[in-house]
């Protein structure tokens, strides 16, 4: 993997005195360039849902995630390792990223059957995290101990257990262009103690995640380099299972990830120890921010960290894609977005315009015979009016959610590019106040 920082964004219009983080890049990957910033788009299970991968280029998406925790359960790691890597099994010809299922560690942990997500509002007392492991707490499908996690199937009940070896296991198992160090998602509801001890072990996770990467990397290199060589030096079993992986012979770029929840001290510790975590001088490739945010305070959080990791790499923030959030991560250095909310708001009947959000099951759009937007590109506008979209959802329609989903990814990804181009042309704070203040009205 390659990146090359081509533009940064100047302080045109923006406050006085400030500086700015932002840039425009280029990442290459054994499957393709990747103009940034870029919004990936969530395949959760090997496919974005209610699309299918031509809809999902046509809308203009670069790259796709995949889920590590739930490819593990189904189909299982090693069924797409055999149908050769990820991007061939969901016929995905571009750059493929997976994530390491560290968000898992949350959402099936503290956070199971409460109200938190990646975003939450702080104020909220019932974000109140109750003692971890007490059994008369919430259930929950997560417990987490120093070495890893054990997990409980959400489909069968089976028990699993995940350390971050494991979890790079899988990864290389799945191939994607992009993988993430194993890491420990925490609310930011949660006390300073846990926070601290949250993070001591994601940073020990991460090193251990690149242990395992480097020497998984070097046994592909010996098979791969020597088809002759004596097996006799490797473990029998380590032979084997990377034996398997021969379908997709190429280097996996390796991204540890940055926690310390809403604390400034723990985020630029954080980013700091990431940053110069290496083995036999190996570093991270690149960064992932992670985490559950407040929203009143991301941007301090993501400015923090941005500030102290390498210029010359590549981040990402997790989980993150509303528009407001896409302009203010990228202003702080921010070059890669995941998020679900696009297809997930679309298969509800929730869509993005440049005036804002609508609800297409609303009564006044039944008799709209007007596309979604009338300037928009996508497959969908022009193509389709609000009425039509608004019947398939009242009729429970299964192209009600495509439909809707083209759109709002379209919607996302072409909003990235114009702010890329925006830096490109100087134009990036103009473009931010014109484009929110339609958005937010």
């Amino acid at each position: 993997m390659q990146f090359k920082i081509e533009k940064k964004l100047e302080n045109s219009k923006g406050e006085a005195g400030k500086t700015y983080l932002g840039r425009v890049g280029l990442l290459t990957t054994p499957h393709g360039e990747i103009k940034t910033p870029a919004f990936v788009a969530v395949g959760t299970k090997a496919t974005v849902k209610s699309l299918n991968p031509e809809q999902v280029r046509d809308a203009g998406t670069q790259v796709v995630l995949g889920n590590t925790y739930h490819l593990f359960l189904q189909p299982g790691d090693e069924i797409v390792r055999d149908a050769g890597g990820i991007g061939r099994f969901m016929n995905w010809k571009g750059p493929t990223m997976t994530d390491s299922g560290g968000f898992q560690v949350f959402s099936l942990g503290v956070a199971y059957g409460k109200d938190i997500s990646k975003i939450t509002k702080i104020t909220d007392p019932s974000l109140l995290i109750p003692e971890r492991f007490d059994d008369s707490d919430a259930p929950r499908l997560a417990k987490i101990g120093q070495d890893g996690v054990s997990f409980k199937s959400h489909l069968d009940g089976s028990i699993h257990y995940i350390t971050p070896e494991k979890s790079i296991q899988i990864q290389h198992n799945l191939g994607a262009d992009i993988i993430f160090a194993f890491d420990e998602c925490t609310s930011p509801a949660e006390d300073l103690k846990y926070q601290e001890e949250a993070l001591e072990r994601t940073h020990r996770w991460a090193e251990r995640s690149l242990v395992e990467h480097l020497k998984l990397e070097n046994q592909k290199k010996l098979l791969f380099s020597d088809s002759h060589i004596n097996l006799k030096t490797i473990n029998e079993t380590d032979v084997a299972y990377v034996a398997k992986s021969t379908s997709f012979n190429f280097p996996q770029a390796l991204f540890g990830i940055v926690q310390g929840g809403r604390e400034e001290s723990l985020r630029k510790k954080s980013a700091k120890i990431i940053a110069e975590t290496n083995v036999d001088g190996r570093y991270f490739d690149g960064f992932g921010i992670g985490g559950s945010f407040a929203k009143e305070d991301m941007s301090s959080a993501v400015r923090w960290v941005n500030e102290i990791l390498p210029e010359e790499k590549p981040r990402h923030l997790l989980g993150i894609g509303e528009p407001e959030d896409l302009f203010m991560g990228i202003e702080n250095g921010v070059d890669l977005f995941d998020c679900v909310l696009p297809t997930r708001l679309g298969r509800n009947g929730t869509i993005y315009t440049k005036n804002g959000k609508i609800i297409i099951t609303n009564k006044k759009f039944r008799d709209d015979f007007e596309p979604i937007e009338k300037d928009c590109e996508c497959y969908t506008c022009k193509n389709y009016t609000k009425s039509y979209i608004a019947h398939l959802f009242h009729g429970k329609e299964m192209l009600a959610g495509t439909l809707a989903s083209i759109h709002n990814l379209h919607f996302i990804t072409h909003l990235v590019d114009n702010i890329r181009q925006s830096i490109l042309d100087n134009k990036f704070f103009e473009f931010k106040e014109e484009f929110l203040k339609e958005y937010l009205k």
